[in-house]
């Protein structure tokens, strides 16, 4: 039977306490899926690699967390740059799944990115409207699943799950989680702005997280939400 471990990471404090029970109670996570989507852009600057990454570049994600209602709203002279809500660095080479309106109005997911030589290895932020507040990381983290069956089912077989947190510049917390299941690993950034809940994902198989283990880790670290001018 995997047991479950809560530590601290370096980076994040030494709050201590237990996280997820083995198995997600109740699939029933209705209440979490509000009216959820984002119009956003990809800007063609590249980002340098730190330490360790040897060659990867990025790109800067910019995306504005439109309703699902103005899905789709291209239209006037509209910077999205500078409306932009949240960003996160793509990887060169790295390719955008598409969100349907259909999708980002019920499942909750907001924009997505994976490696094109393995499909699984992935990043993708879903949100949701109405949180002024974060709550407790393990609250958070079991409300989380119940909109997500295949978090459910990672967090279900996990060997281990560690929790944590961390304050950007202005003081704004971010909640961090590492899962490290059957076969894959899961990096994921929580925090709350502007009355909505941000959940950033970084996804890979065991394979690609030993090889990308700095990639992806910097790929989470670069998650932030952008504050208003």
């Amino acid at each position: 039977m995997a047991t479950k471990i809560f530590l601290a990471s370096p980076v994040i404090s030494a709050t201590r306490t237990p996280i997820v029970p083995k198995a997600i109670a109740s699939r029933l996570g209705t209440s979490l899926a509000a009216a959820l989507a984002a119009t956003s852009v990809l800007t063609m600057v590249p980002v340098l690699p730190a330490a360790g990454e040897g060659n990867q570049t990025y790109k800067i994600y910019y995306g504005t967390a439109a309703s699902a209602a103005n899905y789709g709203g291209y239209g006037g002279n509209s910077d999205r740059k500078a409306s932009a809500e949240y960003v996160y660095d793509v990887p060169e080479g790295w390719k955008e799944r598409l969100v349907s309106k259909v999708e980002k109005g019920t499942n909750g997911t907001d924009s997505e990115f994976y490696n094109p030589k393995k499909k699984t290895e992935k990043e993708y932020l879903t949100f949701l409207a109405g949180f002024r507040q974060l709550a407790p990381r393990d609250v958070i983290l079991n409300n989380l699943a119940l909109s997500d069956v295949e978090l459910q089912d990672l967090i279900a077989g996990a060997d281990k799950v560690v929790s944590g947190e961390r304050k950007d510049e202005t003081g704004q917390v971010y909640y961090l989680y590492e899962i490290d299941g059957v076969g894959k690993h899961s990096l994921i950034t929580v925090t709350c702005a502007k009355n909505k809940l941000y959940a950033h994902f970084v996804n890979a198989p065991a394979p690609e997280w030993n090889r990308d283990h700095d990639t992806l880790t910097h790929l989470r670290d670069s998650f932030k939400t952008v504050s208003s001018s």
